[in-house]
């Protein structure tokens, strides 16, 4: 019996994807919510399945464990297809090798229903970047980076990157070079419109680490295979940023914990810690939340941030979808708790829309 939800499933995410730079996802998804409409292979791959479809990425899932089979060579006729594995999508020749991958991997393919989606797109730093910086103005002490939700850390290193911006306003407009270090090999270049003056200022980590209920290790290949197999295959972009930025975090991986965020948070924000300002930051996670920890994790951060003064402060930065396909950076730091919308970003990273802390209403 397949899940409520299953086909609408389907539609919502083949949508985003198009909006999202995906046609190839996009086209499979189409055609997928057709076949499991109809009982076909998709339908009886995804029986049985138990939960809930949007907001536990089914779909997602699925598409991850098919690109891991691309990835690892054990689905040559898909690769074919397939840009992140030399291909070109043809249709209906895509679809079928995908449909007869479903029908002849099921074994293969189900346990995979069952496993969390892990993405770590390192595009997002540019929108986080100017919220760090943001705080480290505000408080000029080295930053203590404390993430929830870090996959495998790798917005942990936002600092080792090197960072470009192109004008949203001005066509054809070269890349600017706006903060980082000019030899990192790992280049974060998105679209910005707004004040470039946040980029003056200079940042310090003194101590970063994260937590996530499932952890990916770097140095270890599968792990990071598991991480390219979220990258949607006709976004060879995204796919050598990450390359690159997991080369990178494999020098010095930073520090993370298996633990659910309202734990984790409840031991590392016990008390104040003394001449850092402590930042807590999430991205594009915070929907896989249960209300319940949700309302934990506010609590634990609003009651850290009571107790924090001048040589120990306290900011909250995230970067989640609210209310729309873009994604909101807002930011309340401690003392005074005053939250500020610092602007919107879209989820990829693509771009970000620069407010600089408008006022912004409690969430």
């Amino acid at each position: 019996m397949l899940a409520d939800g299953v086909i609408e499933a389907f539609r919502l995410q083949g949508e985003f994807c198009g909006k999202f730079g995906s046609p190839l996802y996009a086209e499979l998804l189409a055609r997928g919510a057709e076949d499991v409409e109809r009982g076909g292979p998709l339908a009886r791959l995804l029986d049985g399945w138990t939960g809930n479809p949007i907001p536990d990425a089914l779909v997602l899932r699925l598409l991850g464990a098919v690109h891991r089979l691309v990835l690892d060579g054990a689905a040559p006729a898909l690769a074919r297809y397939y840009p992140s594995a030399g291909g070109r999508p043809e249709w209906p020749a895509t679809w079928t090798a995908f449909l007869q991958l479903i029908d002849s991997r099921a074994d293969a393919l189900r346990p995979a229903l069952n496993r969390h989606v892990q993405t770590n797109e390192v595009r997002r730093c540019m929108g986080l970047l100017a919220g760090f910086l943001t705080v480290a103005a505000a408080h000029p002490l080295p930053l203590r980076i404390l993430e929830i939700g870090s996959s495998a850390g790798l917005n942990l290193c936002w600092d080792r990157y090197r960072y470009a911006i192109v004008s949203q306003s001005e066509a054809n407009a070269a890349p600017q070079s706006v903060w980082g270090n000019p030899a990192s090999p790992v280049l974060i270049q998105t679209g910005w419109e707004g004040s470039r003056e946040v980029f003056a200022t200079s940042a310090t980590v003194a101590e970063r680490g994260g937590c996530d209920v499932a952890p990916l290790d770097v140095t270890d290949p599968a792990h990071a295979r598991g991480l390219e197999s979220f990258i949607w295959p006709d976004q060879p972009e995204r796919l050598a940023q990450l390359r690159a930025a997991i080369a990178l975090a494999r020098q010095a991986p930073p520090q993370l914990h298996r633990r659910a965020a309202a734990d984790w948070l409840a031991e590392v924000l016990a008390a104040p810690r003394r001449g850092v300002a402590s930042v807590v930051f999430h991205s594009i996670m915070w929907w896989y939340l249960s209300e319940n920890e949700r309302e934990r994790v506010t609590a634990i951060i609003a009651a850290a941030g009571a107790r924090a003064d001048g040589t120990a402060p306290l900011a909250w930065l995230r970067m989640e979808l609210m209310a729309s396909t873009e994604a909101d950076l807002r930011l309340t730091m401690w003392p005074g708790g005053n939250e500020v919308l610092l602007g919107r970003a879209d989820s990829h990273g693509r771009y970000v829309r620069w407010d600089g802390g408008a006022a912004a209403p409690r969430r």
